[in-house]
């Protein structure tokens, strides 16, 4: 529950697209090197004022995970949004269940694994996290987050892939227990500042990304990740903003 480690970043995302293309030499990757070749025009003709695409903002990422993060890319599915209609919040479960069975909630296990310095609310068997800071990825910034009614929200549990987003990209179609499973999977959860969660709402990396452009790689990389593990599939346009995003991680 106290992971903290999240990776740094590196180089190497333009040779790693290359890499990807190459896969077309083998046997059944007709579609992995199609996406690849999708995705390295999207990296070469992206425009440089874009600023998901400026490099001088952007740290590289760690090698073996961008190139993680490009074959992920490459291998799913490209379609439209389908409609939003169905969905509720409900769909993923109730919030901030116990799945994991260690007797906390999911809201104070990602609080206890993102901030440090926690305090633990008496009585709770150091489960309801009461006071601690964040580092927060998508600001940069330092928030002290102080459990209260008119506090709590200065600190937010963020899906990286929203649950909205997710249910237009293929969620409606994997279950309702892999649904509550991914409404609380770790990976696709992050505390952050409440304002920047709240302006992210529903959006895809085509239409919102962190102000903090140097944890752009890492969310690139996470937003695939998640999307693979769940077999969503990404728009034309988020595709092309990740494969951006990915590039300028050389």
């Amino acid at each position: 529950m106290k992971d903290k480690t999240i990776s740094r970043r590196s180089s190497r995302a333009l040779t790693l697209v290359t890499a990807v293309l190459l896969l077309g030499g083998l046997p059944g990757c007709d579609a992995a090197s199609s996406a690849g070749t999708a995705i390295a025009k999207a990296v070469r003709s992206a425009a440089p004022s874009t600023p998901a695409e400026d490099p001088a903002a952007q740290p590289g990422a760690n090698p073996d995970e961008v190139a993680a993060a490009i074959a992920r890319l490459a291998a799913i599915p490209v379609k439209g949004r389908a409609p939003k209609t169905g969905y509720s919040r409900d769909q993923f479960g109730a919030a901030w269940a116990d799945v994991d069975h260690n007797g906390c909630d999911t809201r104070n296990d990602i609080l206890a694994r993102d901030l440090t310095g926690e305090t633990f609310k008496p009585g709770t068997h150091d489960c309801v996290v009461a006071t601690g800071t964040l580092a927060d990825k998508y600001t940069g910034t330092t928030i002290r987050f102080v459990r209260g009614a008119d506090t709590s929200s200065a600190v937010q549990i963020d899906h990286i892939v929203p649950l909205s987003l997710a249910w237009q990209t293929g969620a409606q179609q994997i279950g309702e227990d892999q649904r509550k499973q991914f409404a609380n999977d770790p990976l696709n959860l992050m505390a952050a500042d409440g304002p920047s969660n709240m302006s992210k709402s529903d959006k895809d990396a085509a239409t919102w990304l962190p102000p903090n452009k140097a944890f752009r790689c890492e969310y690139a990389a996470r937003m695939t990740a998640v999307k693979a593990k769940y077999r969503l599939w990404v728009t034309l346009p988020e595709r092309d903003a990740l494969a951006g995003i990915l590039g300028a991680c050389a």
